[in-house]
């Protein structure tokens, strides 16, 4: 799928990983629509779009979690722009806790469940949310699609992450049977699993917390945001390329 006067959705592109998205297929030409839950920092985010040279580009204020803020944002994003081409599927957070927390040999705290569901609801049902209106979208155009959902490396498991890595775990196997089901539409299915990256989060880490964490990766260096857009390109111009995770992690493992 060529990327320039194409319609591409991205979730979470106020910030960090979703504005480098935007941003890299803006300077292809690509016309975008930017959901995201901060109505603020996302139009800042569409001007840099439109001046990096972005076809055009919309900003839709969205809460992914929920299903008629999904639903209203992409018939909007049809109205303006028309049939969807592309989703990637970004939004997330991070809610991190221990499943039950011991000092001195005594419970002293367990993981809430509206912890676990704040970040069930944004990780893994507001990828499924978007996920269905994309390919609808997609169906009805009948010229197929791609869907590319971020996952992560946590997705294998890691301490002190119940909600994300289980998320992030249901993401790869929604995209594997996205594959797998819209195949016969033209639809192409992936998810990318991110390492460390050089995300605002990331860089505002005490010095000595930020060297343990790039000590860790083989490359020693956390990842440029720029490394997974292109991540992201590829996927898109690849159209062989589908049901698969492209792990993104500079050769970390957890």
């Amino acid at each position: 799928m060529q990327i320039e006067n194409n319609n591409f959705v991205v979730t979470g592109a106020a910030q960090g990983l979703g504005a480098a998205v935007c941003l890299a297929l803006a300077r292809r030409g690509a016309r975008l629509a930017l959901l995201d839950v901060n109505p603020d920092r996302i139009d800042e985010v569409v001007v840099d779009c439109k001046r990096a040279g972005a076809a055009d580009a919309y900003a839709f204020t969205c809460d992914v979690s929920d299903e008629i803020s999904v639903r209203r944002s992409f018939a909007s994003i049809e109205e303006h722009l028309g049939p969807i081409a592309g989703l990637v599927n970004n939004a997330g957070v991070l809610h991190d806790g221990m499943l039950v927390k011991v000092k001195d040999g005594e419970i002293v705290d367990r993981m809430p469940l509206e912890q676990w569901q704040r970040v069930i609801d944004i990780n893994l049902t507001g990828v499924f949310l978007c996920g269905r209106e994309a390919a609808t979208s997609m169906i009805r155009n009948g010229q197929g699609g791609v869907i590319i959902n971020i996952s992560s490396i946590s997705r294998a498991g890691n301490i002190g992450q119940s909600n994300y890595a289980a998320a992030k775990a249901g993401v790869v196997a929604l995209s594997t049977t996205w594959a797998r089901e819209l195949a016969r539409y033209g639809i192409r299915s992936n998810s990318i699993a991110p390492g460390v990256f050089e995300t605002e989060m990331v860089a505002s880490l005490k010095a000595e917390a930020h060297d343990r964490i790039t000590r860790g990766v083989p490359l020693q260096r956390t990842g440029r945001v720029e490394e997974l857009a292109h991540a992201v390109e590829f996927i898109i111009e690849n159209d062989y390329y589908t049901g698969r995770i492209m792990e993104l992690d500079g050769g970390l493992r957890l």
